[in-house]
C-alpha cells in the first residue's frame, strides 16, 4: 500500500464520519449529554424509578456514542502517525499493521453509518423478541433455541441489556416459543430486519436414520411502546390465565401459580410472562408485550390499506427470509439480500451484523425504490 493509498484511505473514512456526524447532530447530542447528567444528579432522581432507569440508560448511550466519535477521529489520527513512522523507517510489520487498522476502522465507521439509515418512527425503541418454532418438529424447536441464543449473543457482545419474558420449551428437544426483550436505544431498528421464516436444513441428530431435515422458526420483532401510546382493551376481550412457571423438561421452577398467559380474543394473539416470582409482575409484563404487539397490528393493517390503495404489493418480510444450511454444505444465506457466509457456527454464535447491515440497506432502498 503506497502514501498516496493511505492518505486517500484516511480521507475517504474522515470524509464519511464527518457525514455520520451531522446527520448525527453531535451539537444536539452533546447539549442532550450536559442535561442528561445534570437530571441523573438530582437528589430525588430515583424517587421514579422508571424514569430514572430512562434517564441513566439514555445518557449512558449518549455518552458511549459521543466517546466512540471520538476515539475513531483519535484513531485515524494515530494511524496517519503510524504511516509516517512506518515509512521513515521501512518497517514492513508497521506498514501491516497500518493496512489491518484501516480495515477496521472502516468496518467500525460502515457500522456508524448504518445508525444514520434508522430514521423510522419507532427505529430508536427498544424490542420484544418473539421466536416460535414452526413445521419440522424436534428439529424446529432445537432450531428456534438456536435462534434465541444466537439473538441473545448478539445482544451480548454489543453491550446491550436482555430480560427474558417467556420460554416454552419442547417436548422432547428445544423450544416451541420464547419471547423477551433487547435493551438500548435503537435495539428495534436494528434487529426488526430479522423478522420472518427462517429454515434450517441439517442432518436430524433426532432421527435415528440421521436423515436431512429441514425445519422452520418464525421470528417477530416490535418495539417497545410508551404509555402514552397505549390503547385501551376492554376486559372482555381478554383471558388471563396463571399457571406455575416450569423449565425444560417440565421441571418446576416455581412453587407458586405465578406465570401469567394473556390471550387477546379478538386477535388470538397470545403472550405469557413467567421470568419474576409476583404474579402481579407477570402480569404487567405481559400487558406491555401485548400493547406492543396491537400497535404492530393496527400498523400493519394500516400499511395494507395503504398498499391496496397505491394497487402495488411491496415485498414481504415473511417467508424464509434467510436459509441457514448446514448439509451437504456450510451455507447462511439472506434470500432477501443475497448475503451469505459459509461460518454457520459463527452466526449461532450471534456474528450477524453483516445480516443486519445489509438488511437494513436493502429496506432502505426498497423504501426509495418505492416513494421514486
Amino acid at each position: 500500500m503506497t502514501s498516496v493509498d493511505v492518505s486517500s484511505e484516511v480521507r475517504s473514512l474522515r470524509e464519511t464520519l464527518s457525514a455520520v456526524e451531522s446527520v448525527l447532530d453531535l451539537p444536539k447530542l452533546r447539549r442532550e449529554f450536559k442535561e442528561l447528567e445534570a437530571e441523573a444528579a438530582a437528589p430525588d432522581l430515583w424517587d421514579d424509578t422508571d424514569h430514572a432507569q430512562k434517564v441513566t440508560s439514555r445518557l449512558s448511550w449518549v455518552q458511549s456514542e459521543l466517546n466512540r466519535i471520538s476515539e475513531l477521529h483519535s484513531r485515524l489520527d494515530d494511524v496517519e502517525v503510524l504511516w509516517e513512522l512506518a515509512g521513515d523507517e521501512d518497517d514492513a510489520s508497521a506498514e501491516g499493521e497500518v493496512q489491518g487498522e484501516l480495515k477496521s476502522l472502516r468496518k467500525s465507521i460502515d457500522e456508524l453509518e448504518i445508525r444514520t439509515l434508522l430514521s423510522g418512527e419507532y427505529d430508536e425503541r427498544e424490542a420484544v423478541v418473539s421466536v416460535r418454532s414452526g413445521a419440522g418438529g424436534n428439529d424446529a424447536c432445537d432450531f428456534a433455541e438456536q435462534l434465541m441464543r444466537m439473538y441473545l449473543r448478539w445482544a451480548d457482545k454489543h453491550g446491550r441489556d436482555t430480560e427474558v419474558y417467556d420460554v416454552s420449551y419442547g417436548e422432547e428437544a428445544g423450544i416451541k416459543s420464547t419471547t423477551f426483550a433487547v435493551k438500548g436505544p435503537y435495539a428495534y431498528g436494528t434487529l426488526s430486519v430479522e423478522q420472518g421464516t427462517h429454515r434450517v436444513v441439517r442432518i436430524s441428530q433426532y432421527d435415528t436414520q440421521k436423515r436431512r431435515q429441514t425445519g422452520f422458526a418464525a421470528v417477530e420483532v416490535v418495539p417497545v411502546i410508551e404509555k402514552t401510546e397505549q390503547v385501551e382493551i376492554p376486559d372482555d376481550e381478554i383471558r388471563i390465565d396463571v399457571y406455575r412457571a416450569s423449565g425444560p423438561g417440565g421441571q418446576g421452577v416455581n412453587t407458586t401459580d405465578s406465570a401469567v398467559r394473556i390471550t387477546h380474543l379478538p386477535t388470538g394473539i397470545v403472550v405469557s410472562c413467567q421470568n419474576e416470582r409476583s404474579q402481579l409482575q407477570n402480569r404487567a409484563t405481559a400487558m406491555s408485550v401485548l400493547q406492543s404487539k396491537l400497535n404492530k397490528l393496527k400498523r400493519d393493517e394500516q400499511n395494507a390499506k395503504l398498499d391496496e390503495l397505491r394497487g402495488s404489493v411491496t415485498a414481504s418480510w415473511g417467508d424464509q427470509m434467510r436459509s441457514y444450511v448446514q448439509h451437504p454444505y456450510q451455507m447462511v444465506k439472506d434470500l432477501r439480500t443475497g448475503h451469505e457466509t459459509s461460518d454457520v457456527q459463527g452466526v449461532y454464535n450471534g456474528d450477524i451484523d453483516a445480516f443486519l447491515e445489509a438488511g437494513i440497506r436493502w429496506r432502505m432502498s426498497s423504501e426509495n425504490d418505492e416513494n421514486a
